[in-house]
């Protein structure tokens, strides 16, 4: 389920509002491989079944900013943007990784809005939070305050 905004005012008006969460997603390793080429970030702990089994995870894990770019993917099914002109990814205020996300794992996102500020005549900059859980898990994976311009009609 998500929560739909249609202006300037109605995201003004959500500071604070719990976006609720998403349905689960489970990590696969193809994911994990895919973003490997993709970053050229070949390390062990993410690639390598074998040895990461042996390793401080005792399997592969996802890339820390493979686990944050999914915020993208979960952001769609936590808000909807109605009568919007332009939508920009403005960035990051904070990021945290507090748990690996093992392949295999189920994940998904919640979201809360932390803040909302008018930018010009038609536009507002709202901060997101989207906490990354792991099913069963008592820390997330990822924990990050996500910043977008809103230009609505």
């Amino acid at each position: 389920m998500s929560v739909a905004f249609d202006s300037v005012s109605s995201v003004l008006g959500a500071i604070g509002q719990d976006l609720g969460a998403t349905e689960w997603l489970t990590m696969t390793q193809d994911r994990i491989d895919k973003f490997a080429d993709a970053t050229g970030d070949h390390q062990w702990i993410h690639v390598d079944p074998v040895r990461s089994a042996s390793g401080p995870f005792g399997a592969c894990v996802a890339h820390g900013y493979l686990t944050q770019s999914l915020a993208s993917y979960f952001l769609p099914d936590l808000v909807r943007w109605h009568r919007l002109k332009m939508g920009l990814n403005y960035g990051c205020d904070k990021v945290r990784f507090p748990s690996p996300v093992r392949v295999g794992a189920r994940i998904r996102g919640r979201g809360q809005v932390l803040a909302a500020v008018p930018v010009g005549e038609d536009g507002v900059q709202v901060t997101i939070r989207v906490t990354i859980e792991i099913d069963g898990g008592d820390k997330p994976a990822c924990v990050v305050d996500t910043v977008s311009r809103l230009f609505f009609e």
